[in-house]
């Protein structure tokens, strides 16, 4: 086939950073194509936790319902004892939403579930993934990236403006581009499958022998479907059976007499845990997101979530650069990203240390509300004001009421691929003039919006004659007061 002429950008890998990135960039007009090699979806639940900040990037491009509609919070975990007696323990932690943060607890959706609603949303935006398409190779030049991709029809020609490798963690992206993968093996092999089962409840999550490497395993009701997802750890060597037959002995063999049957597999892997991160994000015109840049154990839910949010960083940024933003914008994605996973695969490594002892109990600490970018350069710091939310802080939420007498939120006013601009009862002449791609919203009893009850003041931390800018992935660009508007003018110039 014939060069069709250059797009924006060509990403590979459908998985959920790449459909995320997708929807960004349909959203946003970008034009780009979704090449995956595969070709299907992918048909497991490996990665079924949405943390909390997810579910805010989800809100953001309109999916969060359908997400809630096909997932359920986590079930308690019932662990069973050889004798027949069990206990039950609420592990994950749940916790009411707050003003600031409307999502407080992980949402259960397995995997294919998440991925299905991503390619609904990017379908309404007027795309698909096409799958059964592999990166053959690609050079890029001083203007563009120069893709073969090999398809249905034969090779292709692909020439784009950036090319995103979001090909999982053997991705050829990252090898072609010769960059390191340090890390380590973790020494635990597991097995994960998704089959129909007899003999238990679907009101919890079963353990079993809990606490020993060599015999333990779970049973994960996956919600709104007739599966259980099967968790445990296998020997480091050796062939594994994961046919119906095979999986039954290993049940039976674990745990005898457990009455359990098993039905009809619909997934199954075994797979080698390792924690690695990739020496860079970016090479000129190519940028790794997902599991091409990092791979995390399991434990906590980090890795799809880590992902979707390279994605949600990297969009705004390349929709920018294609519009003439300077170049040096791109380099802050690495300069965020890379430090943030880093954090997470030493989180998550930890965690599963403490899971081989049987502590299965997650919390705070793996939601990633509290994860920012507070030394980017991207985050303006004011000389005088300093409160509980600073640049480079994720935006918390707040309620506010429109002078139309309905109710808002803070969110309501950043849905959308936009920057944001709240002033607090700020002299209009302040206040930088309209531009595309800016919303300027005033809080006071003369604003379009009002505050009666302060949350602006006490959760961010707003004082009358306060600019709070927010970048369009929902973190704070810069908090300063009206006497300061020349730096906010200043900072948006070459943000197309």
């Amino acid at each position: 086939m014939e060069d069709q002429g250059t797009i924006g950008v060509l990403i590979c890998g459908a998985g959920a950073a790449g459909l995320t990135l997708a929807i960004d960039f349909a959203r946003r007009g970008v034009s780009f194509r979704l090449i995956d090699k595969l070709d299907a979806p992918f048909a497991g639940s490996r990665g079924k936790g949405i943390q909390p900040r997810t579910q805010e990037v989800f809100e953001d491009l309109g999916i969060i319902d359908r997400l809630a509609a096909v997932g359920r919070a986590y079930p308690p975990q019932r662990t069973h004892r050889a004798d027949g007696s069990h206990e039950d323990e609420q592990i994950i932690a749940i916790a009411p939403p707050t003003a600031a943060e409307p999502y407080r607890t992980p949402l259960m959706v397995p995997q294919y579930r998440t991925e299905a609603v991503l390619r609904e949303r990017l379908a309404e935006l007027g795309s698909a993934p096409e799958y059964g398409r592999a990166l053959q190779a690609f050079e890029q030049d001083t203007d563009a990236v120069t893709a073969r991709v090999a398809g249905p029809d034969g090779i292709e020609t692909i020439r784009c403006r950036y090319l995103i490798g979001g090909d999982g963690g053997r991705s050829f992206v990252r090898q072609t581009l010769n960059l390191g993968f340090p890390g380590k093996t973790l020494g635990v092999r597991a097995i994960v499958a998704d089959m129909v089962l007899s003999g238990l409840t679907r009101d919890a999550w079963h353990r079993f022998n809990e606490g020993d490497m060599a015999r333990q395993f779970s049973l994960c009701p996956l919600p709104h479907t007739g599966l259980f997802q099967l968790q445990a750890p296998i020997p480091l060597e050796g062939d594994v059976d994961l046919s119906t037959a095979g999986l039954q002995a290993f049940l039976d063999a674990r745990f005898p007499g457990s009455g359990l049957t098993v039905g009809p597999i619909a997934w199954a892997s075994a797979y080698s845990m390792n924690a690695r991160l990739a020496d860079r994000y970016r090479v000129g015109r190519v940028f790794l997101i997902g599991d091409a840049a990092h791979i995390h154990p399991p434990t906590g839910g980090q890795g799809l979530n880590t992902s979707v949010q390279d994605a949600y960083n990297l969009g705004w940024k390349l929709a920018a650069a294609l519009a003439g933003a300077p170049d040096s914008l791109l380099d802050t994605y690495e300069e965020e990203r890379r430090p943030i996973a880093a954090d997470m695969l030493g989180l998550s490594t930890d965690l599963l240390k403490k899971a081989e002892q049987g502590d299965m109990r997650r919390g705070r600490e793996v939601h990633q509300l509290d994860l920012g970018y507070p030394a980017s350069s991207l985050s303006l710091a004011s000389s005088v004001r300093q409160g509980p939310v600073t640049a480079g802080d994720r935006a918390p939420d707040a309620p506010l009421q429109g002078a139309g007498g309905q109710p808002r939120r803070l969110f309501d006013l950043l849905q959308g691929p936009h920057w944001t601009l709240i002033a607090r009862e700020t002299d209009a002449g302040s206040l930088p003039p309209p531009r595309p791609g800016l919303r300027i919203h005033r809080i006071g009893p003369t604003g379009e919006f009002q505050d009666a009850e302060d949350h602006l003041g006490r959760i961010h931390g707003m004082a009358d004659g306060d600019l709070l800018l927010i970048r369009p992935d929902g973190y704070v660009g810069a908090l300063v007061p009206e006497t300061e508007s020349a730096r906010i003018a200043e900072y948006l110039a070459d943000k197309p």
